[in-house]
């Protein structure tokens, strides 16, 4: 008797196996591993992310070694991409291009993320003659196109790499404006704001405790799919000179200074093609993947 008691306190004393509860980005990392072609873009900008980190080490020449005696050589052992009007390795070019089309893509969105959502969230809080005023603002800024609005602000700052992530950073600020602004509408009548209020926590303490973190699945959705945009973007600039300026190489400038050659060198504009086009799609399969994992709807 005296042994069974003694079991039965052991029991009592001894804490229970609790199962753990997955976190909420442990659960979004769950179905997002159930998406084959969104971790088959998520593995693809990782690679480019390292190739561009350790581009120095990767890339067989230097990206502004000429050599006028192997003008426009095709694909072969020795330049697997050919060489360009200047005798230059289009590989190397395209391995050091990755460096600047990936870093204008990631610091134009950042910009526009830390403005935008800045705006987005007060306007959202607040509401009234504050919300009006911001989002009129942002109206005038989407009246203009992007590309538009992004040449105009080179042109007046001039062209250049740092130039060029803050045009385009400025001209995606509306689109991250509205999509915080939206979030944060749909969340700022919830139970756990108005306890924040009554226990007489500050408005940019409520904000940037509360609001902004339970608003960043659509932020982080948009964020993916915008360096694609910022991207293109660049590329676009740099197309018609408006942006990178040579030597250094990015995707979009290449494709510009291989249109003069492109019915006997196809290859000079292709390869650089290519890479925009494998980026982009990467970017957006990750993008789409991330839309579906953070969908509430779709939680099991």
């Amino acid at each position: 008797m005296k042994s069974e008691i003694i079991e039965v306190e052991n029991k009592l004393n001894t804490p229970s196996k609790v199962a753990k509860r997955n976190g909420p980005w442990k659960d979004v990392w769950k179905r997002l591993k159930r998406s084959k072609m969104a971790i088959l873009g998520l593995m693809i900008i990782i690679t480019l992310m390292l190739i561009a980190l350790f581009a120095d080490y990767i890339a067989p020449y230097p990206y502004d070694r000429q050599d006028l005696m192997n003008t426009f050589q095709s694909p072969s052992s020795e330049n697997l991409f050919g060489t360009d009007e200047f005798g230059r390795d289009i590989l190397s070019r395209v391995i050091y291009g990755s460096r600047v089309s990936l870093l204008v893509g990631f610091i134009a969105v950042g910009i526009a993320l830390v403005i935008g959502g800045f705006l987005g969230a007060i306007s959202g809080y607040y509401g009234g003659r504050v919300d009006n005023l911001i989002m009129r603002i942002m109206d005038v800024l989407l009246a203009i196109p992007s590309m538009l609005l992004a040449i105009s602000i080179v042109a007046a700052l001039g062209p250049g790499l740092t130039n060029l992530m803050i045009a385009v950073g400025i001209s995606s600020i509306p689109t991250y404006a509205r999509t915080v602004r939206a979030a944060v509408m749909s969340i700022k009548g919830m139970e756990y704001i108005e306890a924040s209020k009554v226990s007489g926590s500050k408005d940019i303490r409520i904000i940037f405790k509360h609001i902004i973190p339970n608003s960043l699945a659509p932020v982080i959705v948009q964020s993916t799919l915008g360096v694609a945009g910022a991207i293109l973007t660049a590329a676009g600039m740099s197309f018609i000179g408006l942006g990178i300026q040579p030597p250094n190489p990015e995707w979009g400038a290449m494709l510009s200074g291989g249109r003069a050659y492109i019915r006997d060198y196809s290859y000079m504009t292709m390869f650089p093609g290519i890479a925009i086009m494998i980026t982009i799609l990467a970017l957006n399969l990750l993008g789409d993947g991330l839309r579906d994992a953070l969908d509430p709807k779709l939680k099991n």
